[in-house]
């Protein structure tokens, strides 16, 4: 069967990612792991479907998985740890190990469930037509924005004149995390692909978008990077909170 299949896979990727991290001393680098593992189990239940829209999806998680996991790679080559992982370090001490073994079992899980929505678009059995149109411009959509913020403040930051300053030009005067902002959007397209009359499994489409906006938006993306920030910002980030949104590029009321 092809979840449990993905489930094995998915647990044994995080297994490796233990590995490396625990070789490298940087455990920034599971991010990539995880996000290609994922990708991974999207391109197998696509083309274990033999269909034209299997091979939609395995080609939409194939672009989703290489583009992102390239990302973080790039971000995590030779640099020093993700100070989300470095603090979790310090926190767990000699207990980092373990501890981190079972977190990244959890991402397993995680991933999972995030995979459901891959399995449910490829196996819906409706032709392809408007909704999957829709769905695809979404998810470019998503892509295209998540690079084009990424790209923004990689250049922010290559700039020495920029050190300790926070980045608040292009998109990111519009959402302090507008790459996720684009992540959850991208996410949002597969119900389009995967909802048909009739085909029950279409449903669990959603609860991809809805497990990834709550992990980016109050566990494992805004909380630690906000606090992060907060201590290597300090007064500069939290006039940048006061005057814009964490997530949606909405303008804030008050903001001048």
């Amino acid at each position: 069967m092809i979840l449990a299949s993905v489930i094995v896979g998915l647990s044994l990727a995080m297994m490796v990612a233990w590995m490396v991290q625990r070789a490298t001393s940087n455990a920034g680098l599971v991010d990539v792991i995880w996000t290609l593992a994922l990708g991974g189990a999207g391109v197998a239940g696509g083309l274990a479907a033999a269909s034209p829209r299997g091979l939609l999806v395995a080609g939409l998680a194939a672009l989703w998985a290489l583009r992102l996991g390239g990302h973080i790679l790039r971000r995590n080559w030779g640099a020093p740890e993700d100070a989300r992982y470095a603090r979790l370090r310090a926190l767990w001490g000699a207990a980092f190990e373990p501890r981190m073994f079972a977190f990244l079992q959890i991402q397993a899980l995680a991933a999972a469930i995030l995979s459901l929505s891959f399995l449910a678009a490829a196996r819906n059995p409706a032709p392809l037509g408007l909704a999957d149109l829709a769905g695809l411009a979404l998810f470019l959509a998503g892509i295209a924005g998540g690079a084009l913020a990424d790209a923004e403040l990689a250049r922010f930051r290559r700039n020495p004149a920029h050190r300790g300053a926070v980045c608040d030009v292009g998109l990111w005067r519009h959402s302090r995390h507008p790459n996720y902002f684009f992540e959850f959007l991208a996410w949002c397209a597969w119900p389009f692909l995967a909802f048909a009359p009739g085909y029950a499994w279409g449903w669990v489409a959603f609860s991809g978008p809805a497990l990834m906006y709550w992990l980016l938006v109050h566990v494992s993306g805004i909380p630690p990077l906000e606090d992060a920030m907060l201590r290597s910002r300090g007064e500069r980030y939290r006039a940048y909170q006061a005057r814009t949104r964490a997530f949606f590029p909405i303008k804030k009321r008050d903001a001048r």
